[in-house]
């Protein structure tokens, strides 16, 4: 099931490439995604870092930084957009994903003529609770756009699917509306987590799938990189406008809540929660599922060989 989408997606883009293959004369479009260029050998992944701002101005300047949300959402997309709002905490206790930055993101969307745009996740705490406390409810019910809906999970919408890849884990039900929509964004937002380290972007997928997630922290490692072998979003946008450095992933303490002030775009999951790490005083390969992921070929781990554009 989750090689329908990408294979449909890759058929579609082959089709606009200016390359001679087979005599065949093509149209080339250089809005590829990095995830497919840097498996063909052909780019470095590539990674938008903003500095510096309010959330939502940092976060078009990241997309900017890569090619503007047009290279990734097309007009009449419909778009599944998963941010972190498990938690009933507010916006400045860096538990959940910022309103501003999702915001920016559905916004931007809409700019590019998304048809359907559905946010949701499936929440820690109360889902009613936590998605009013994160400040999603009040922030999506201003934009007074029909196109965008906030869901509540429906637990008839869960479906089994095969992780053929997996080594920890061989099946899991999976959230239906991940490979029905056209487009699928990840909105996580760094944060400490008592058992894997930090929660990055692969963590972040957790809120994706359904079943008795408990399981999943039995070789949490390794269930991530999984996971992540059919979960493949199509853009990864990390807030990291504030980050939670103790007690995560529910905090709780503003003591323990530092703002940098970054956004950071991309499609290469590897690479941004790589990034990321960078913000906490660690590495990459410090954080076991990242390290295990790159190690799969989910993507690069090496900053030195990411694109790396701040701005």
């Amino acid at each position: 099931m989750p090689e329908r989408l990408y294979r449909r997606d890759f058929l579609n883009r082959l089709s606009k490439w200016g390359l001679l293959l087979g005599g065949v004369s093509l149209t080339f479009d250089l809005t590829w995604p990095d995830r497919v260029l840097a498996a063909l050998g052909e780019s470095k992944p590539r990674l938008g870092v903003a500095v510096k701002g309010n959330p939502e101005a940092l976060t078009r300047r990241a997309l900017d930084l890569i090619g503007g949300m047009k290279s990734i959402i097309k007009n009449g997309d419909r778009v599944l957009i998963k941010p972190n709002l498990s938690w009933d905490r507010v916006p400045k206790l860096a538990a959940n994903t910022n309103p501003g930055v999702l915001k920016a993101v559905i916004e931007m969307c809409l700019e590019s003529g998304a048809s359907d745009i559905r946010v949701f996740d499936r929440p820690c705490n109360d889902p009613r609770r936590s998605y009013q406390s994160s400040g999603a409810v009040d922030m999506i019910r201003n934009l007074k756009n029909k196109r965008v809906s906030l869901k509540y999970v429906d637990n008839r919408r869960y479906k089994e699917v095969k992780i053929t890849k997996g080594k920890q884990i061989k099946s899991w039900p999976i959230y239906r509306d991940t490979y029905e929509v056209d487009k699928v964004i990840n909105i996580p937002i760094a944060k400490h987590h008592s058992l894997a380290r930090l929660t990055l972007s692969m963590k972040n997928v957790m809120g994706f799938i359904g079943g008795n997630r408990a399981q999943i922290h039995n070789n949490i490692e390794q269930s991530l990189v999984d996971l992540n072998t059919v979960i493949k979003p199509d853009l990864i946008v990390m807030d990291c406008y504030r980050i939670l450095t103790a007690n995560g992933p529910q905090g709780g303490l503003l003591s323990d809540v530092k703002k940098p002030q970054q956004i950071i775009a991309g499609t290469d999951p590897v690479a941004i929660d790589s990034y990321s790490a960078t913000l906490f005083g660690l590495k990459g390969e410090d954080i076991g599922y990242v390290r295990l992921a790159a190690s799969s070929g989910l993507g690069q781990i090496d900053l030195d060989k990411v694109e790396l554009r701040k701005g």
